[in-house]
């Protein structure tokens, strides 16, 4: 399993991955680096997005969920950088409720490159698990904004 940490404007970011797939990013430094090929290709990919210089990221991933989760982490995938989805609109395409959407993004194992900061309440962002939670949502949703040029 390898593993590597660097900063990004989110606040630091360590990814892992195990039998060249990436199954993790969470906020923090790890102590235990152990870089690989594709973990320097994920930092890449991440400092390019946060650039405005990648859209869609192009990294092999697994991520460990219930069926459910999966359905909802793949259909996360399918929106748009740049634009985003209602938690209900997604209950009423994949099933299930608004909160089992929201539960599903808060269990997301790989954020930013599965982009459930993309998912939004009716009236408000909702919430976000990740680094300093709405806060880095709405940077992340403001990148996105800023970058979406045709």
């Amino acid at each position: 399993m390898g593993f590597i940490s660097f900063h990004s404007p989110v606040g630091d970011l360590s990814i892992a991955e195990n039998d060249n797939l990436i199954v993790s990013i969470d906020w923090g430094w790890g102590s235990l680096e152990e870089k690989t090929p594709l973990l320097e290709e994920a930092k890449n990919q991440i400092a390019a997005y946060f650039n405005g210089k990648l859209k869609k990221f192009d990294l092999p991933i697994l991520s460990p969920g219930t069926a459910y989760q999966q359905q909802v982490w793949e259909f996360l995938q399918t929106i748009p950088f740049g634009t985003t989805k209602s938690y209900s609109e997604l209950a009423k395409i994949i099933g299930g409720s608004a909160r089992s959407i929201g539960n599903a993004n808060a269990a997301n194992p790989i954020p930013i490159i599965i982009p459930c900061h993309r998912v939004i309440g009716k009236r408000t962002l909702g919430g976000y698990s990740g680094g300093e939670g709405i806060k880095t949502k709405e940077y992340l949703l403001n990148i996105e904004k800023l970058f979406n040029t045709p």
